[in-house]
C-alpha cells in the first residue's frame, strides 16, 4: 500500500526527539524487545484517507467506529483507546457526515473524520450502542442500515457494544446468530429481532462480536486486539492503559442486581439523555 505521508526534516526531528522522550518514560527499551519478539513494528502517524478505504499505517488494519446522533461516549472510545494501541493500526471515526457528533448526553461531541459516502470497506468495523432516542433512530435509517451492510461484505470483524447489537440485527446480521447487548435490551433483542442472547461481557459468533453494555467494549477490544495482533500484544495493550478494574462497588451486574436497583439504573440513563 502505498504511504501518502508528508514530513520535513525539522518535522521528524522533533518527533524523534519526543518519541525518545516517551520511549524513556514509558520503558521503551521493554516495549520494543516485546514488539519484536511479536513481529510487529511500531505504528507511525497515520497515512491519508482514500475515499473508499482509510489507509492503515505500515499497511495495518483499519478500524472503522460509527458514529450516529445520540451515541453512548465509552461505546466508541472506550475500544478506540485499545485499538488506537495495535502497531499499524489505524483507527478513524465515521460519521453520516464529517464534523461533531453528539452522544446521548448532548454534553459531548466526537469528530467524524470521514462520512459513511467516503467509507464502503473496512477491516474491522464498530457499532456503538446509545440510549433510546439514537438506537431507535439508527434501526430506522435505511441509509445507515444499508450502509453497515456493505461493509460488513467485506470485513474481517464486525463488531458491536451495548445496543449495537440491536443495530446490527436490524440490518440483517445476527440472523440465527449469538449475541449480546445492555442487560436492559436482552429481552428486545431475543424476542423482537430472533437473536440468540447470551449473558456474557462478550460473544463471538463467527466474524461477528458483540459486547455487552458500555464499559463492555473495553474487554471486547482487547480480546479483538489478541485476535488482530496475538495475546501477548494484547496483554501489553491492558497493560499499557492500566485495564485492572476494581471498582468501589459490586453492583456492575445485572444478574445479581434487585428490581429496585435495576429501576434506579434505568431512571439514571433516561434523565441524563437529550
Amino acid at each position: 500500500m502505498t504511504d501518502h505521508r508528508h514530513t520535513t526534516n525539522d518535522g521528524n526531528a522533533t518527533r524523534g526527539a519526543n518519541t525518545t522522550n516517551r520511549r524513556t518514560l514509558l520503558g521503551g527499551a521493554v516495549a520494543a524487545s516485546v514488539l519484536a519478539g511479536s513481529g510487529l513494528a511500531a505504528a507511525g502517524p497515520a497515512a491519508a484517507a482514500g475515499p473508499a478505504r482509510p489507509a492503515g499505517a505500515g499497511g495495518g488494519p483499519v478500524i472503522g467506529i460509527l458514529l450516529y446522533d445520540g451515541y453512548s461516549l465509552l461505546d466508541p472510545t472506550g475500544p478506540a483507546e485499545v485499538l488506537s494501541r495495535l502497531p499499524g493500526a489505524s483507527v478513524v471515526m465515521i460519521g453520516k457526515r464529517r464534523g461533531q457528533v453528539r452522544t446521548d448526553t448532548g454534553d459531548v461531541a466526537v469528530v467524524a473524520d470521514r462520512a459513511t459516502h467516503e467509507v464502503d470497506r473496512l477491516d474491522v468495523l464498530l457499532v456503538p450502542g446509545a440510549g433510546e432516542r439514537g438506537t431507535r433512530g439508527a434501526m430506522e435509517d435505511p441509509a445507515l442500515l444499508s450502509w453497515i451492510r456493505r461493509v460488513h461484505g467485506g470485513t474481517r470483524w464486525t463488531t458491536s457494544v451495548c445496543t449495537g447489537s440491536l443495530i446490527l440485527a436490524a440490518a440483517g446480521l445476527l440472523r440465527g446468530r449469538a449475541a449480546t447487548t445492555h442487560w436492559a435490551s436482552a429481552e428486545y433483542l431475543e424476542t423482537a429481532l430472533g437473536v440468540d442472547y447470551r449473558a456474557e461481557r462478550w460473544v463471538r459468533d463467527g466474524r461477528i462480536i458483540t459486547a455487552a453494555g458500555v464499559s463492555a467494549g473495553i474487554d471486547m477490544s482487547l480480546y479483538l486486539a489478541a485476535l488482530l495482533a496475538g495475546e501477548e500484544v494484547g496483554k501489553g495493550i491492558q497493560l499499557a492503559v492500566e485495564y485492572d478494574p476494581a471498582p468501589p462497588f459490586d453492583a456492575g451486574n445485572a444478574a445479581r442486581a434487585t428490581p429496585e436497583q435495576k429501576e434506579l439504573a434505568l431512571d439514571l440513563l433516561a434523565r441524563s439523555q437529550v
